[in-house]
C-alpha cells in the first residue's frame, strides 16, 4: 500500500469536504468532479503557474461519481506536517452577493456555526429565525478572521502526529501569523527558508501568467507542506475560480468593492511573505544568541 494513504485521509479532514475527496492509490488523490475546476487545471497545466499546483491527470468515475484525479502532494513525505491558508480578501464570489439578495436562503446549520462563536454576532432577526443566508456567514467569517485585513487565514494546520488543530480565528496581525509559523515549522530554519523562497518563485510567477491576470480566485488555498527533508508550497481548491469576460484583467493586490471581481490573493500572499521573512529573522537572531551565549559560558 502506499505510504501517504493514511495521511491522504488527514489532508482530506484538514481541506473540510470530506464527501468531496476518495483515497486513491500510485500517487493521485480522487477529488469530485467539478466543471469549473477541472477547466482550471486544465488551463494551469499550459500555464507558468502549472509547477505551483498539483498536477492534473484527467477524470475517473467511480460508482455513480465522476472525480478529478490530481497529484498526491504528499507522496514521498514521510510524517509530513501540513497547513492550509484560504487565500484572498473575501471567500465569496460576487454572484453569491448577488444571489442573496435576490433569493435569501436560510441556513440554519451556518447560523448554528456562527452562535458556536459567537452568540452576538446574529442579529434578533437572524436569532428568531434561526437562520443566516450563505452569504451573510462568510462575509461575516472573512471579517472576524484575517482574510479581511492581511488577505489570507490559517484554516487549519496537520501536525506530524496526525492531529488537525482550527483554532486560529484569533490570527489578525502579522506578529501573530509570525507565531503561528514558527509553531507550524517547529522553528527550523531550513524549512522557513524553503517556504520563503518558494513564495517569492510564486509571487514572480503570478505576475506572469496568463491565467492569474484573466481569473477571479475565490476560495482558493496555498497548502504549505513539509517533513524532516523537504518543504514545498502548492495553490489548491480552484472550485470558485472564474474567468473574466474578454479582455478584462485583474490587480490581485487592491481591496476589493463590489463590482470589481478583485480577490486581493496578492495581498494575502505579500503578508505571508512578510511573516516568513520574520519568522527567517527570529530563529536566525535565535541561534546567533545561542552561540553567543555559549561561547561566553566557555
Amino acid at each position: 500500500m502506499h505510504w501517504s494513504l493514511g495521511r491522504q485521509s488527514s489532508w482530506v479532514q484538514l481541506a473540510g469536504h470530506q464527501g468531496n475527496f476518495q483515497v486513491s492509490k500510485g500517487g493521485e488523490v480522487l477529488k469530485l468532479h467539478s466543471e469549473v475546476e477541472a477547466k482550471c487545471l486544465d488551463s494551469l497545466m499550459r500555464d507558468p503557474l502549472r509547477a505551483f499546483v498539483p498536477q492534473y491527470h484527467g477524470l475517473v468515475t467511480r460508482g455513480e461519481h465522476c472525480y478529478i484525479r490530481l497529484e498526491d502532494l504528499l507522496s514521498g513525505l514521510r510524517k509530513p506536517v501540513i497547513m492550509d491558508c484560504k487565500m484572498g480578501v473575501r471567500t465569496y464570489q460576487e454572484e453569491e452577493l448577488i444571489k442573496s439578495r435576490t433569493k435569501a436562503t436560510l441556513r440554519s446549520d451556518m447560523y448554528q456555526k456562527m452562535v458556536k462563536i459567537d452568540p452576538s454576532a446574529p442579529s434578533a432577526e437572524e436569532h428568531a429565525q434561526n437562520g443566516v443566508t450563505k452569504w451573510r456567514y462568510l462575509q461575516w467569517r472573512d471579517t472576524t478572521s484575517s482574510t479581511s485585513t492581511l488577505g489570507f487565514r490559517i484554516e487549519g494546520i496537520m501536525t506530524e502526529d496526525g492531529s488537525v488543530q482550527r483554532d486560529f480565528r484569533n490570527i489578525q496581525t502579522l506578529a501573530q501569523v509570525t507565531e503561528a509559523l514558527l509553531y507550524f515549522t517547529g522553528g527550523q530554519l531550513d524549512t522557513l527558508r524553503a517556504y520563503h523562497s518558494r513564495l517569492l518563485a510564486l509571487n514572480d510567477t503570478l505576475k506572469n501568467s496568463p491565467f492569474f491576470r484573466t481569473h477571479e480566485v475565490i476560495g482558493s488555498s496555498l497548502l504549505f507542506v513539509h517533513d524532516h527533508s523537504r518543504a514545498s508550497v502548492w495553490m489548491i481548491d480552484f472550485g470558485k475560480t472564474t474567468p473574466l469576460p474578454d479582455g478584462r484583467e485583474l490587480r490581485h493586490n487592491v481591496p476589493w468593492v463590489e463590482g470589481s471581481r478583485e480577490d486581493g490573493y496578492l495581498i494575502g500572499l505579500s503578508s505571508l511573505i512578510t511573516s516568513l521573512s520574520q519568522a527567517v529573522s527570529v530563529v536566525s537572531w535565535q541561534q546567533q544568541d545561542g552561540c553567543g551565549e555559549e561561547k561566553t559560558v566557555k
